[in-house]
């Protein structure tokens, strides 16, 4: 009897920590590629590519900074938190996360790619290293 309810209580606590990483912060916009592009040549927006260093080289969206997850919230210090920031990674995963982080520092104009990369016209993408 005690080991069901201690492996429902468990089952459940894995769930709930599991939606609590894939669903998107409170307050964090989820915009789309289309949404995206008109952003691109706005100046008052931070244009920010979450994924790691060496992903961002092979190809990346031209007007985006690479600031990789694990150093968001150290790089949060040198953000304007008053600006749109724009957050975008492969798949808009790690985008939500970092949204999370910089909602904890105070960002509240945040919005991440929706789909991320993986839903991206290729005519936009940089390819240069």
């Amino acid at each position: 009897m005690w080991f069901d309810v201690v492996t429902i209580v468990i089952t459940l606590l894995f769930v709930g920590f599991v939606f609590k990483k894939i669903l998107p912060a409170r307050g964090v916009e989820q915009i789309t590629v289309n949404e995206l592009r008109p952003l691109l040549k706005d100046e008052n927006v931070q244009l920010i590519d979450v994924r790691p260093a060496a992903k961002y080289q092979e190809f990346h969206v031209y007007g985006f900074k690479n600031i990789p997850l694990k150093e968001i919230r150290k790089a949060a210090k040198t953000l304007d938190k008053d600006k749109k920031t724009v957050l975008i990674c492969r798949t808009g995963a790690l985008g939500n996360e970092a949204s999370k982080r910089l909602k904890n520092r105070g960002f509240t104009n945040l919005a991440n790619v929706r789909g991320g990369l993986s839903t991206w016209d290729p005519e936009y993408v940089d390819r240069t290293k």
